[in-house]
């Protein structure tokens, strides 16, 4: 059986892509400081405790493993702290994400999937977003992902170790058999905020602007199920353990919803009352970001099977309901 270490599998994203990679038939080895992740997500394959910016530990867990392949989901990803506290993101994203490829050039492990993101894009200029718009991140967390691509180009060139960044759109949703779903702290996702607030665990939920030039005024994100984007790891390293070459793809679905629809369908799925406060605009959201996905679509044959905005609300309020102890 072949390994795949997973940096941050105890995680919302990461814990998807193990229960994926068991399907495909390799054995993740997750390796995750539980800071954001929790030991309960890691159902599939052996746990390592240990942190990126650990080489000791990163040799360890790779010499125990033998990994073929490194899938990389530790990162801090809150967009305002960035901007506050721009050395934790640089110090855990861009050296912590050093120190593992380096460990991987001396182990002489080739293939590296990367968690990248939309937020390399900034404020994009055409909608939806080709992989070929510039990338001109507005924030720390942007930028330390996009000084990850670049390291992992120059990687390519000087030691071949050949990767795909992955750049996510709006992850939603949550396993659809139940096993594992989404749960931050403090969460700032509007899915699952809008689902607190029907829940009654929230008492409201604030929607910031409502005067965008957009149809109903508020933004409009693109959405993807965060189960399509556990099969695309899989089929990137699929791609890589085939030849592939470095290179990088959107992951979104290509159509936008705008937060009014987003709550307006969380009604419909819950049928509940989701209590509604309009707030001010926040400094550097843009109006829209719609993801172009037609690359992997066509290069690796990745669909999206839970495309709906109602698929999406509904594995999400399921989850929500059994974490809460509402079933």
């Amino acid at each position: 059986m072949k390994h795949v270490l997973v940096t941050g599998g105890a995680g919302y994203i990461g814990s998807h892509a193990c229960k994926a990679l068991v399907a495909a038939g390799y054995v993740p080895v997750s390796f995750d400081n539980l800071v954001y992740g929790h030991e309960w997500a890691v159902r599939w394959g052996p746990f390592v405790r240990g942190d990126i910016l650990d080489r000791a530990a990163l040799d360890a867990a790779i010499k125990e493993w033998q990994p073929v392949a490194v899938m990389h989901f530790a990162a801090f990803a809150y967009v305002g702290e960035s901007v506050l506290n721009p050395g934790k993101y640089y110090r855990n994203n861009v050296a912590g994400s050093l120190n593992l490829l380096e460990a991987m050039r001396d182990h002489d492990i080739d293939k590296f999937i990367f968690s990248s993101t939309c937020a390399t894009y900034g404020v994009p200029e055409v909608v939806p977003i080709p992989e070929s718009l510039p990338q001109q991140p507005i924030n720390p967390y942007g930028a330390s992902k996009l000084m990850i691509e670049q390291m992992l180009r120059d990687f390519d060139v000087a030691h071949g170790l050949r990767s795909v960044s992955l750049r996510y759109f709006n992850a939603a949703g949550a396993d659809p058999e139940g096993e594992t779903g989404e749960s931050h702290d403090p969460e700032t996702h509007l899915i699952p905020l809008v689902l607190d607030a029907a829940a009654g665990t929230r008492p409201e939920i604030v929607v910031y602007g409502d005067d965008y030039d957009t149809p109903d005024g508020t933004c409009i994100r693109d959405y993807i199920h965060v189960a399509d984007l556990a099969d695309a790891h899989v089929l990137a390293l699929g791609a890589l353990e085939s030849g592939s070459p470095t290179t990088a793809y959107n992951l979104g679905i290509g159509r936008g919803f705008s937060v009014k629809e987003v709550i307006d369908a969380a009604r419909a799925v819950t049928g509940r009352d989701i209590p509604v406060r309009m707030g001010p605009r926040r400094p550097g959201d843009p109006p829209r970001l719609v993801g172009d996905a037609t690359r992997i679509q066509r290069e690796l044959g990745w669909q999206p099977k839970h495309a709906s905005l109602e698929q999406m609300i509904g594995t999400a309020w399921r989850w929500h309901q059994e974490v809460n102890g509402e079933q």
